[in-house]
């Protein structure tokens, strides 16, 4: 009796010392900001000209959930006849989606809406999000290397007509890069 006692008894220590256990996380989590230069081709007339620069920052906390981009700057190169020269405050909004591996590996997506409030013309990217990771489980990482690839769609508002999405192409496409203006789609 005294040995089914004991084994009773160790059984409800190891129950009661397991309950507080937990196992590491193996979640990586990632970091992106600084410059990205986007390309849209596809475009006809002055939807072909509305390559620009957006500095913005995002982290993944959750690893799964959409994250809202915090946008610290926005600028045209050559914005064309779709949003209104000389205006240089549109309303820029998005939200980003990264995945961590534990190898390194970064995957998502990126939406961007930009927005000139005098005409309502609004220019939406979406696309995949490529990149890598110096994080580990233990500690935060940076996005390197980040390169989105998508589609983009433009609704004219009250601006031209001829700013809206190609009705020859209506999925055209845009390339973003980290900090470069070019880089290689993967």
């Amino acid at each position: 009796m005294k040995k089914l006692a004991f084994l009773v008894a160790l059984a409800v220590q190891l129950a009661v010392c397991g309950c507080g256990y937990n196992a590491p996380s193996n979640d990586v989590t990632t970091t992106t900001n600084g410059d990205w230069e986007a390309t849209l081709t596809g475009g006809t007339g002055p939807t072909s000209q509305m390559n620009f620069v957006v500095d913005f920052s995002v982290t993944d906390t959750t690893g799964q959930a959409s994250e809202p981009l915090d946008i610290t700057s926005f600028s045209f190169f050559n914005q064309g006849s779709c949003f209104i020269t000389g205006y240089d405050q549109e309303a820029v909004n998005g939200t980003a989606t990264v995945s961590t591996a534990t190898d390194g590996t970064v995957t998502g997506t990126v939406t961007l809406n930009i927005t000139n409030p005098p005409t309502g013309a609004v220019l939406t990217l979406t696309g995949n999000l490529t990149g890598t990771s110096n994080g580990t489980p233990t500690t935060e990482g940076t996005l390197s290397n980040g390169v989105v690839v998508g589609s983009w769609t433009m609704t004219p508002g009250s601006g031209p007509a001829a700013c809206s999405t190609p009705t020859n192409n209506p999925q055209p496409p845009f390339l973003m890069c980290q900090g470069a203006a070019t880089c290689t789609a993967p």
